[in-house]
């Protein structure tokens, strides 16, 4: 009886204490989000992460992810959230800040639900709007677009542990993602698990939803595969799929035997501009994807270059930061980030690569190349040329220094241009910045980060002086860069011509409007504006309220272009804009418009070693 006795007993004890594989730090944290049962636009998240042994716990949200370099407090979309006991009893939660959850009674928590809402259809009602593609969509049974830092958040001291991450979704759609799926035993339609190696994994790897509308190409060893949502069905990955492959299949080239990836996923989710719809034009990076949103009225040519340019740029961060970065990459901190220096090499080189390969591979000619280096020149002026590179990088989360973050995607190439330059010039030709990023990430790799004081000493040990003086005067230091020294180099010259524009742009990369799109308002920009705009009276910030009596706001932009386009010489034309809050009208006759711009052109009497170097550069 009692061996009896002692054997139910401990049996007991067993069924109802703590296991060892039950405990937070042995297993896997358990995300399920419902997107079949939405409520009021947002979804239901349950978390569970095993038992916890420590009475304090903190669950967080991020405030900022990796690739957006801004504070967005992404646990400001987070809604009731609640923690439950074993026994299903609620456990007091205390929310100490927007992106942290307090859990005072830790060890009797079973697991958290809460609702999520996505920031697509807010981003017009926020002063400063989560960048769309880093945001979410939840678009009931029709599409969710989900950057999963969003939707799941980690615990203190539990953000190395595995995730579980399952979704119940309808029947109709599918999914892309880079995130590895897992095989249940028993497997159920409608139900999709997947698997990520720590919380990283679970930002990195954004997720779509969506009617099938996807493409799979190979590009050399690469499986990429095109995801497409177009509300509208104006475009389908058939329809763009082509100019992926070709595209990426110059950037493979280009690259050459530098690969971190055997997959590679781009979802595109086209904006109808409906006033719910994401304005955040652009993409966002990860180790094996990209998130794109772009408006879905572009025309095809227009969008096809678009493209083009976006993805390149987000493929190419699979050199840097993905495959070369620093400790504040690597061991990246949600909520309280530390930034690293060197967005001129994270952001910069890889805008350059972007432009770099398309004249490398044929997709452009030189001078299109040589006129988007100018075009960089003209918008870096924009931003403070005297601000320290590294500086601005390590604070770029607070002013002034983030007020220059665009100049990342223009002096930043210029500066990754210009290293170029010097390392072709120092190697007679047989080196480029392309083959010191190969050393880089031969020498680091993905898994090991730098120090980040110890990349420039790095650069210099592999390069010359010359790429050290340079970045000690340009790029640490505050002097500016007399970019005709290195165009001198490669046996080119700037100088100014007077060119004919149409009314509203000077060219399909240089629009004289833009657009805000919070308020809708359509206005010209501070840039030289053309003849014609001039001679009206025309002035940059002047926002358009009526052109020949017709009203005009971002909904009715591409009938105003459209409109332009029929304007011809001799006929009368009428604006009225705002200035400083005052109405004013001015009125004249449309003729051809013109404006000096800078140009950049190849020295008819250039060197035969200015011309090989020039070779090397843009063909080697």
């Amino acid at each position: 009886m009692k061996k009896i006795l002692l054997i139910s007993a401990c049996a007991l004890l067993l069924s109802c204490g703590p296991k060892l594989d039950d405990l937070a730090v042995n297993r896997v944290v358990e995300a399920d989000i419902d997107l079949v049962n939405v409520e009021n636009d947002m979804v239901k998240v349950r978390i569970d992460p095993g038992r916890f042994t420590e009475e304090t716990i903190n669950y967080y949200i991020p405030r900022t992810v990796p690739g957006t370099y801004s504070n967005d407090d992404y646990g400001k979309y987070v809604e009731n959230l609640k923690a439950f006991d074993y026994s299903g009893s609620e456990v007091t939660v205390n929310k100490t800040d927007t992106n942290t959850w307090e859990l005072t009674n830790a060890t009797e928590v079973d697991y958290l639900e809460y609702l999520v809402n996505d920031t697509f259809d807010t981003e017009g009602e926020v002063e400063e709007p989560v960048f769309s593609p880093a945001g979410s969509n939840i678009e009931a049974g029709e599409n969710y677009f989900l950057n999963l830092h969003m939707f799941v958040g980690y615990f203190s001291g539990l953000d190395q542990r595995p995730y579980e991450i399952t979704f119940v979704h309808p029947e109709s759609l599918e999914v892309t993602t880079s995130l590895t799926e897992m095989t249940p035993e028993k497997a159920s339609a409608g139900v999709d698990t997947f698997y990520a190696e720590r919380y990283f994994e679970v930002t990195d790897n954004p997720v779509m939803y969506a009617k099938p509308d996807t493409e799979t190409f190979l590009v050399n060893d690469i499986q990429v595969t095109l995801s497409v949502f177009s509300p509208n069905q104006a475009y389908s990955a058939a329809s763009i799929s082509d100019e992926m492959e070709k595209m990426m299949a110059a950037q493979k080239k280009f690259l050459g035997d530098l690969n971190t990836t055997d997959t590679y996923q781009i979802l595109l989710f086209f904006s109808d501009m409906e006033e719910t719809s994401p304005t955040g034009f652009g993409a966002l990076e990860h180790h094996t994807s990209t998130t794109v949103v772009l408006p879905e009225s572009m025309p095809e040519p227009m969008l096809l270059e678009t493209m083009t340019d976006v993805v390149s740029h987000e493929f190419f961060h699979i050199v840097t930061p993905l495959s070369i970065h620093a400790e504040e990459i690597h061991f990246f901190d949600y909520n309280n980030p530390k930034m690293s220096k060197h967005l001129w090499m994270y952001e910069g080189v890889t805008e350059y690569f972007a432009n770099l390969f398309q004249v490398n591979q044929g997709l452009i000619d030189n001078q299109a190349f040589y006129d988007r280096i100018l075009r960089k020149i003209e918008n870096s002026r924009r931003y403070n040329d005297e601000m320290s590179f590294t500086e601005m990088s390590e604070n770029i989360l607070m002013p002034p220094y983030k007020e220059n973050y665009a100049n990342v995607y223009e002096k930043g190439a210029l500066i990754g241009m210009c290293i170029d330059l010097i390392i072709r010039e120092q190697s007679q030709g047989e080196k480029g910045i392309l083959w010191l990023m190969k050393e880089l990430s031969a020498f680091y790799g993905k898994d090991q980060p730098f120090a980040d004081d110890e990349l420039i000493p790095k650069i210099t040990s592999l390069t010359y002086p010359e790429v050290a003086d340079f970045l000690t005067t340009h790029v640490e230091g505050t002097e500016p860069i007399d970019y005709n020294t290195y165009f001198t180099k490669a046996g080119l010259q700037m100088g100014t011509d007077t060119i004919t524009t149409a009314v509203l742009f000077r060219d399909q990369q240089t629009p004289f409007i833009d657009a805000n799109p919070q308020s809708k308002e359509i206005f010209f920009r501070d840039i030289p504006l053309n003849s014609l705009l001039t001679e009206l009276g025309i002035q940059g910030g002047d926002v358009i309220q009526s052109i020949n009596g017709t009203e005009y706001n971002l909904d009715s932009a591409q009938q105003l272009v459209v409109a332009s386009m029929g304007w011809q010489e001799g006929d009368p034309i009428e604006m009225v804009v705002l200035r400083d809050g005052e109405t004013v009208e001015v009125s004249g006759t449309i003729s051809q418009p013109t404006v000096t711009v800078d140009i950049l052109r190849e020295d008819p009497d250039a060197t035969q070693e200015q011309k090989a170097l020039r070779e090397a550069w843009l063909k080697g």
